[in-house]
């Protein structure tokens, strides 16, 4: 069975068809991971995770909306990580350098403040990192130590400093983008890391993989990041789906 690690499926694209949706994907995917942006979609995501034993969330602040994380949202979330069993993870956090939707300098201070929040909870963080590998990677260093793991989400960057993350314990997670033809640098960095450290998501409703390609996301299509793993590995497609189940319900703490 499947584990799709990152899929917002509380946004508006489900809406309409979210329950025909889920039970669809549940025929092949066992578990998903929905995490939150800011505090009404870390709600919704919880909500979910409570109206269905497959679907597990993170809570946390997206770069995009660290700007309006107060200091009572950020206390709603260390309750929530402190009360709520299915709440497995910080995230999604991260910086964000491409849009700067919030400011530099507040992204910073927002993705150390829930850094530190889910190493006092013993979670791991989801992370979100977009032109901005230089600072992700500075701060993960300012705030190693045996309590920071986690994942990247979608990950984008060089294979040095996949596997510097990897030394510091987290699992590297790719996404539909991998599977697309002209991904040929991403692919070239999948095929050099080893399967017991990834992790594959779909980011749902978004980057939609081929054949898909164009219509809207939904997590029964990580399997086709698995497939392309398989054939970038040359393993067995059913080998890197139970390698990377076993490894996220290992970095979630999901029995």
């Amino acid at each position: 069975m499947l584990f799709d690690t990152h899929a917002h499926l509380y946004d508006e694209k489900f809406q309409y068809d979210r329950d025909e949706m889920l039970a669809h994907i549940f025929e092949t995917v066992e578990y998903v991971v929905v995490p939150g942006e800011d505090l009404e979609t870390s709600a919704a995501a919880l909500a979910l995770a409570h109206a269905h034993p497959q679907l597990y969330c993170a809570v946390g602040y997206h770069p995009h909306l660290a700007k309006e994380m107060t200091d009572e949202a950020f206390a709603q979330l260390e309750t929530w990580t402190a009360t709520e069993k299915k709440v497995v993870a910080v995230g999604e956090i991260g910086l964000d350098y491409y849009y700067d939707n919030s400011p530099r300098d507040v992204q910073r201070d927002v993705f150390t403040r829930q850094i530190r929040l889910a190493k006092r909870r013993g979670l791991p963080v989801i992370i979100h990192n977009r032109d901005a590998h230089g600072d992700v990677m500075a701060i993960l260093r300012a705030e190693r130590d045996e309590s920071l793991f986690g994942i990247l989400h979608c990950y984008s960057g060089s294979y040095e400093m996949a596997t510097e993350l990897i030394g510091m314990g987290f699992y590297i997670s790719f996404a539909g983008p991998v599977v697309f033809p002209k991904s040929t640098k991403l692919k070239e960095v999948a095929a050099r890391l080893p399967l017991e450290k990834l992790l594959i998501e779909t980011d749902s409703p978004y980057l939609t993989p081929p054949p898909y390609r164009g219509r809207r996301n939904d997590p029964s299509r990580v399997y086709y990041v698995a497939e392309e793993l398989a054939r970038l590995h040359d393993v067995a497609v059913e080998e890197v789906i139970r390698i990377t189940n076993a490894n996220a319900k290992a970095v979630y703490g999901i029995a």
